[in-house]
């Protein structure tokens, strides 16, 4: 592990990508530590020792997991207007402000309606980083290790998932919030030290600021020629576009065979990702446990599926640069759609013989679930959207990918908790091999390979 951390991202080259790789994402943790709150504390806000003042019903449950699509989708909307005009930095500052509110909420909740509006902020921080991020890391990055240091951006995700799941697991209600509230003050505070990226800076014509950002990012402080060589093959890619009209996006734009292959890979991504129900599973695990019929502790195997995602797209980050993006997609969605029915089949057949002796299974089968899901339609998932794009009209595009996401987060959040309750658990295990199998079979014919591929060229 050391060594492929050194070679790869900390040679000279290319350390200053992933110092702010690290950096960006402290918020893509801080996140992850929102979602994973939920699960241990809807388990505990259910029972006769709530920590609350007031009750909750089935009905709420839905709608405070599912506000975080609300949230998301109004974060899209906001980047989609703003982010060329404002720019990336703009909203990397911007990100700070939501998420300490949350908890603010959270802590001080009077009723069902302080929770929906944390969750609807926590969508809201969520929204707007994923779309940022991985635009500001792949302007950033090398395209050697561009889709490593993109998909850190889930593995710090899930990172903040286990913080989350171990930290509402065993503090109190309001220490919890106490605990987190000094990540966005450090997150605020060491994004000072970063440039906005060189592309986006040669896109509103600030030449020297664009030479300085290339130089700290490319660490060439001290080699004025080699730096300005590989700037110069920036600049004329950036010149390129906007001679061929970058900087005055129309409607036709969005109507190329180019643009329309790009949105159609990325709605048949989002269907998956969503309908796939990984996401769900993240933030109803507790739940899905207890009616799964296993006799281990469901707090205990939450926090261990939260490991095992850390570990699912810690896979990802060492292997996405070098067997590319389809392969582990491919694997990832068909070993989802696997788990699945298998999953499904146990707990159908468990309410018809005893099988009482293979209690243990749903946990086995939870894991490799998990473990598949973030190698790859997780963990790559922001990555993939972000590139399958034309570099025209990328920003827009992935927002508004990004956008359609937020809607399916909506929904899915809203219907898992009802689906678990009027279908029971193995109908919805079987939807969910359903739309994996479904991605599958479109990845497998109709996914382009996107390793390599320029961010700043056609």
């Amino acid at each position: 592990m050391a060594s492929i951390l050194k070679s790869r991202f900390l040679k000279p080259q290319t350390r200053y990508q992933f110092l702010a790789t690290i950096i960006v994402n402290i918020i893509t943790f801080a996140h992850g530590i929102v979602l994973g709150w939920l699960s241990p504390t809807l388990t505990k806000i259910q029972t006769p020792d709530t920590p609350l003042d007031f009750e909750v019903n089935i009905d709420e449950i839905s709608w405070l997991g599912s506000m975080l699509g609300l949230g998301s989708l109004s974060g899209n909307l906001v980047i989609v207007f703003l982010l060329e005009r404002a720019g990336r930095k703009f909203f990397l500052y911007l990100l700070a402000v939501p998420y300490a509110c949350l908890w603010i909420l959270i802590y001080c909740a009077s009723n069902v309606y302080f929770l929906y509006a944390a969750r609807f902020l926590g969508g809201f921080t969520g929204g707007v980083s994923y779309v940022v991020l991985p635009i500001f890391i792949s302007e950033i990055a090398d395209t050697s290790i561009r889709g490593a240091l993109t998909s850190i951006l889930m593995l710090s995700v899930n990172l903040g998932i286990l913080v989350g799941y171990i930290a509402s697991s065993y503090l109190d209600y309001h220490v919890v919030p106490l605990v987190v509230s000094f990540l966005p003050i450090v997150y605020f505070l060491a994004n000072l030290m970063l440039p906005e990226s060189a592309p986006y800076l040669l896109k509103t014509n600030k030449l020297t600021a664009a030479e300085k950002s290339f130089r700290y990012y490319k660490n060439q402080r001290g080699d004025k020629q080699s730096s300005m060589e590989t700037f110069e093959e920036l600049r004329l890619a950036v010149l390129s576009q906007k001679m061929n009209g970058t900087s005055g996006i129309t409607f036709k734009d969005f109507v190329t065979k180019p643009a329309l292959k790009g949105f159609a890979a990325a709605f048949v991504l989002c269907t998956g990702f969503e309908f796939s129900n990984v996401f769900s599973f993240m933030n109803y695990m507790s739940d899905i446990f207890a009616k799964s019929g296993s006799i281990l502790d469901v707090d205990t195997c939450t926090i261990i599926m939260g490991v095992v995602q850390v570990i699912g797209v810690y896979t990802s980050t060492i292997f996405v640069d070098i067997v590319g993006r389809r392969l582990l997609l491919l694997i990832s969605t068909l070993g989802v759609g696997v788990g699945c029915i298998a999953f499904g089949c146990f707990t159908y057949f468990g309410e018809l013989y005893d099988l009482h002796d293979f209690n243990w299974l749903p946990f086995v089968l939870m894991i490799f679930i998990i473990y598949v899901g973030n190698v790859g339609i997780m963990g790559l998932f922001f990555l993939v959207v972000c590139e399958v794009h034309p570099a025209k009209i990328r920003s827009v595009a992935t927002s508004i990918s990004i956008a359609f996401m937020g809607i399916l987060v909506f929904v899915t959040l809203k219907l898992f908790p009802l689906l678990l309750h009027f279908w029971g658990i193995s109908a919805t295990m079987w939807f969910s091999a359903f739309s994996c199998l479904v991605t599958f079979v479109y990845i497998l014919f109709l996914l382009p390979e996107t390793k390599g591929k320029s961010m700043v060229e056609e």
